[in-house]
């Protein structure tokens, strides 16, 4: 609930003020009204202590995955927009999904259409979900648009989350390599070369060369945190706030070996996924590449939604500015330009969608297989070159003695 700072008159004409919390402000004034206060001022409270603080994301993907299929299946059901949206609001988990459900349903209950109610709150609405309700309050087919919805977004979840979990293992793995890795030059290192130097024997190569790691990490650790911190850091900082910079990141992702070719394949099915999506709504092609170039989340897929926007206002056809991208395999170009000539975007484009998601899910189970032996050899490896370092000279001086 929202608080809200208030000032007004009792029954006896005293005037009093206070807060009080409400799910909207006209809520808040019935409230008080109820209670005999007639209130002159009212507004919501600043007060960092009446705020809920929120980190990251008001909403979870998966809260709002699982509102549009229940959403979908109440305006299937015959049950109404306004009594669907209050039935929801009750029911979810998530506090910012409430929140903006309950200030929908005042909007919608004061003559308000729906999408126009969902735009207050971008945070939680996004621009293509606002976009896909006006097209399906103008054709009439709310309940037909909100299924395709709900299936788009459930697909584009499933298809993150999968990618996600396999860019994290090496990620875990390599973090954990790093924190053994630091571990044993701090700790285990030190202690037996201290041991073997007291017994004057000559250290050999390896030994010498972690040993001066070990050294360096123990006596400039400062500078290595520094460093480290400037670095991730500054790659923030660019990465928000550098078109260019943000741009190039991605461009280096998408060349990646292997990882690259699973992101590209995902934003293109994302992408088509999203296209058709907009298209069976209805939806203009030019409103449908405005949207998607926002939503996209991907600078040099932009770039190419751009020149494809550019190309329609022009006359040309859509599948000419992607030919040119080396973004778009020929499968891609070639099926929207059949798109084109038949007829059937949406068709193709969904096509498109669906290959692409399954080459991901492919690709994606044969990184996992691949990945874990990789990572386990790789932390033998740095363990076992820092315990051959320790190992040889006690080795060396057992064949001394």
């Amino acid at each position: 609930m929202t608080v809200y700072r208030f000032s007004g008159r009792t029954m006896q004409g005293a005037m009093e003020k206070g807060t009080i919390e409400a799910n909207s402000k006209q809520l808040a004034v019935k409230k008080l009204r109820d209670k005999g206060i007639n209130p002159r001022q009212i507004e919501e409270s600043n007060s960092i202590l009446h705020k809920d603080l929120t980190i990251g994301s008001p909403m979870k993907n998966e809260d709002f995955v699982i509102y549009c299929r229940q959403f979908a299946t109440l305006i299937r059901a015959g049950i109404s927009i306004v009594e669907a949206t209050h039935i929801l609001s009750e029911q979810t988990s998530s506090k910012g999904l409430k929140k903006a459900l309950i200030g929908v349903e005042e909007d919608l209950r004061s003559g308000i259409a729906f999408s126009d109610a969902a735009a207050k709150f971008p945070k939680i609405f996004p621009v293509l979900f606002v976009n896909m309700m006006k097209a399906g309050e103008a054709t009439g087919n709310l309940d037909d648009t909100l299924d395709r919805m709900a299936f788009s977004y459930e697909k584009s979840f499933k298809l993150k989350k999968k990618i996600q979990s396999t860019m994290m293992y090496p990620i875990v793995l390599i973090v954990l390599i790093v924190c053994v890795s630091i571990f044993m030059l701090l700790w285990l290192v030190p202690r037996f070369t201290e041991s073997f130097a007291s017994f004057g024997a000559d250290l050999p190569t390896i030994t010498l060369i972690v040993l001066a790691f070990s050294n360096a990490l123990k006596n400039f650790w400062w500078i290595f945190l520094l460093v480290t911190i400037s670095i991730v850091g500054g790659f923030i900082f660019f990465y928000k706030n550098n078109k260019k910079f943000n741009y190039y990141t991605h461009y280096i992702l998408l060349k990646m070996p292997i990882f690259g070719k699973v992101l590209q394949k995902s934003a293109i099915a994302r992408m088509t996924r999203t296209l058709a999506t907009l298209f069976s709504s209805s939806v203009p092609i030019l409103n449908a590449l405005v949207i998607v170039e926002k939503i996209i989340g991907d600078p040099v897929i932009e770039e190419v939604i751009k020149k494809s926007k550019f190309s329609l206002e022009k006359g040309s056809p859509l599948a000419e500015p992607l030919e040119q991208s080396w973004v778009f395999p020929p499968l891609v170009t070639q099926m929207v330009s059949i798109g084109e000539q038949t007829g059937s975007l949406d068709y193709m484009l969904e096509k498109i969608a669906e290959f692409y998601e399954d080459d991901v899910d492919r690709t994606v189970d044969s990184l996992k297989a691949l990945i874990e032996p990789i990572m386990i050899i790789l932390l033998a490896g740095v363990v076992g070159f820092i315990m051959a370092a320790v190992m040889l000279p006690m080795f060396s001086l057992y064949e001394q003695m």
